[in-house]
């Protein structure tokens, strides 16, 4: 079982690792989410749907504002910046991005 602070390596469409650190894995109406901070603490969270042992992007828009105001509305990540992948310029992750290492699947 994957903790809070344990590190997630997840490849993207091109192979290349991305690396992360689990802030929280939360539940929005039935469905988990993992909240991962890049290991690169200047850029903002990122928010995967977790399927099984997979870790799915959520390119939903609609999908990615709920679980993002739900998040917000949680006093214990005022301090925690979500960004949408498409926000991002350094290479969206894969849409059946797997998690690699940091201790097996988030769970």
């Amino acid at each position: 079982m994957t903790e809070r602070g344990d590190g997630i390596t997840l490849l993207d469409e091109d192979g290349k690792t991305h690396e992360f650190s689990l802030v929280d894995v939360v539940e929005v109406e039935g469905t988990r989410y993992a909240i991962l901070q890049p290991s690169d603490q200047a850029d903002p969270a990122v928010v995967f749907r977790v399927d099984g042992e997979t870790l799915v992007a959520v390119e939903d828009e609609a999908e990615f504002r709920k679980v993002a105001a739900a998040i917000e509305e949680t006093a214990e990540y005022d301090d925690v910046e979500i960004v949408d992948d498409e926000a991002t310029d350094d290479g969206d992750l894969d849409d059946d991005a797997h998690e690699e290492s940091g201790g097996g699947p988030v769970m």
